[in-house]
């Protein structure tokens, strides 16, 4: 006897079971992708680490973004590229300053997650630029916006409080004297500007086929222009005079009398050198010596008998009250033979959550969980160029930086302004030493170099201590955190100014105000359309 016949409502569909298997399947790739894609952006957005010291791919810095590029223009929608934007500036963050996870720890993520909001709007310009296959506008656009959005991004995350210009794009390009010619022009920041652009050309290019003059026409361009660049640029003139600079690199040690003593038995080999000057790094003395004379007449005592004034540099507590004495400092300190010459720099640009933190009596706490300063250092008031003495009845006028403060473009271009003849960096990164730090550190002593067309010498206490001249090139031997010693560099003096120290930050301004005309114009444009549309509703 046969079943019965099921209704038709009753019987199998097998076609609906897969079409609703089918659905499932797809709705279960594309959260899969959906949720992939913020690592993806993330693991993009970490690739420019590899252009920096210490691998220092500097090439691949012309596409290290064209993967994030990729995946940003992929994106749906708008909202979702400026999310996937966020996610690429936490990689692009955490990537370069990979440095700072055994003293943040997973702090970093924190912090990379507050300052990689800004990446969220460029994000959004990347997708309105370039996704689909852009047409000639948007592809012309695109290779002059999101270069400019990136600008606006470096400019911001420059700003001192927010952790300072560390990982800018234009810094990898340390070594290459077309790059440090244009650094001359408009400081890193045309580096940077640079290098993005070609990225995006990469991208129009991928993103048309290939078939985008505009993108060919752009990448020919930018070589055509860095080579004027590099031909007509003015540089600085040597004047045919040097001066010799002695650097003293103790290594670390947790006993300042320690240190202090190995410092002035290094500073008194280099007297057969008779150098112009010697310079300790950065936290050399632990005592303010305008209240210790016992130290100061030892260092007056060394000072003689090498036959050179010394640059010291004290961290400790300053006596006094009010606004101008008080609480602790970290100072340049210049002793000549007959004791303390008078001449004085107190740091300005403090690291934020390392020599201060911010809202102290409300993320103080932070002090137990990393290695910023138990109390917060004061800040100086105004850069200052010394005059040191040397052989003849000659002077010297040195202008004083302190470790973070040679990052700024700006500080090396004002004591040039103010007549500085070399910049003086003292350094200590004895806190990051088994880190990439010491070596982008020192990297950019030679971007300062080529902006202001002076010999830059950065003395460390435990590495890395380089020096180099007016055009950014290295002098002499490097001195790395495995050396314990001294040198002497001998750095050529010049003269004239560069157009960067002419004309300061316009790369960045010009970029910023591109980006906020045409986000005013955009905004204009929707609201007109929206106006059209009620009115026709």
């Amino acid at each position: 006897m046969g079943e019965p016949e099921l209704p038709a409502a009753g019987r199998p569909q097998p076609r609906r079971a897969a079409a609703d298997e089918g659905r499932q399947g797809g709705r279960l790739r594309r959260a899969a992708r959906r949720s992939a894609m913020p690592l993806l952006a993330a693991a993009t957005g970490a690739l420019p680490v590899l252009v920096f010291p210490t691998v220092g791919w500097w090439w691949f810095a012309y596409v290290c973004l064209v993967p994030l590029l990729l995946v940003l223009r992929a994106a749906p929608t708008g909202r979702r590229a400026a999310k996937l934007g966020w996610y690429g500036g936490i990689g692009f963050l955490i990537g370069v300053m990979s440095w700072l996870i055994p003293t943040l720890s997973v702090f970093i993520v924190i912090l990379a997650a507050l300052l990689g909001l800004f990446w969220g709007p460029w994000g959004w310009l990347v997708w309105r630029t370039l996704h689909g296959r852009p047409d000639a506008w948007r592809a012309l656009a695109a290779v002059v916006l999101v270069p400019s959005g990136w600008m606006v991004i470096e400019t911001i995350r420059s700003w001192q409080y927010l952790g300072g210009p560390w990982g800018l794009l234009g810094a990898s390009q340390y070594q290459q004297h077309p790059a440090l010619v244009l650094a001359s022009v408009g400081g890193v920041w045309l580096d940077s500007l640079f290098i993005v652009a070609v990225n995006t050309a990469v991208v129009v290019l991928i993103g048309t086929w290939g078939r985008s003059f505009v993108a060919y026409g752009t990448l020919a361009a930018l070589v055509a222009v860095t080579a004027a660049v590099c031909a007509w640029a003015p540089q600085p003139r040597l004047t045919g005079a040097t001066t010799s600079i002695g650097v003293v690199q103790p290594g670390g040690s947790a006993n300042e009398a320690d240190r202090t003593a190995r410092g002035e038995k290094l500073t008194l080999g280099l007297a057969p050198l008779r150098p112009d000057l010697v310079v300790w790094g950065e936290s050399s003395l632990d005592y303010d010596l305008t209240t210790n004379p016992g130290l100061t007449g030892q260092l007056a005592v060394v000072s003689r008998q090498v036959g050179a004034d010394l640059l010291v540099n004290v961290d400790a507590a300053r006596p006094g009250t009010g606004p101008d004495g008080g609480g602790i400092y970290k100072s340049s300190v210049l002793v000549g033979p007959n004791g303390l010459t008078g001449q004085r720099y107190d740091k300005i640009r403090l690291v934020p959550f390392g020599e201060y933190i911010p809202l102290r009596p409300v993320l103080g706490w932070i002090a137990d969980f990393s290695k910023a300063a138990g109390v917060d250092r004061r800040r100086g008031k105004a850069p200052v160029v010394m005059t040191v003495p040397e052989p003849g009845g000659r002077t010297l006028r040195i202008g004083p930086l302190i470790c973070f403060e040679s990052a700024f473009p700006d500080m090396s271009r004002e004591l040039v302004r103010l007549g500085a003849q070399v910049v003086v960096v003292q350094s200590s990164t004895s806190t990051f030493q088994d880190t990439a730090a010491p070596e982008q550190h020192a990297s950019l002593a030679a971007l300062r170099a080529a902006e202001s067309g002076r010999s830059v010498v950065q003395a460390t206490l435990t590495g890395v201590s380089v020096a180099y001249g007016p055009t950014g090139h290295r002098i002499g031997r490097m001195l790395g955190t495995d050396d314990r010693g001294t040198t002497v560099y001998t750095v050529p003096l010049a003269t004239g100014t560069t157009l960067y120290v002419r004309w300061g930050n316009w790369v960045p301004t010009l970029c910023c105000l591109l980006v906020a005309l045409t986000a005013l114009c955009w905004s204009l444009l929707a609201w007109k359309r929206r106006r059209d549309t009620a009115a026709t509703a």
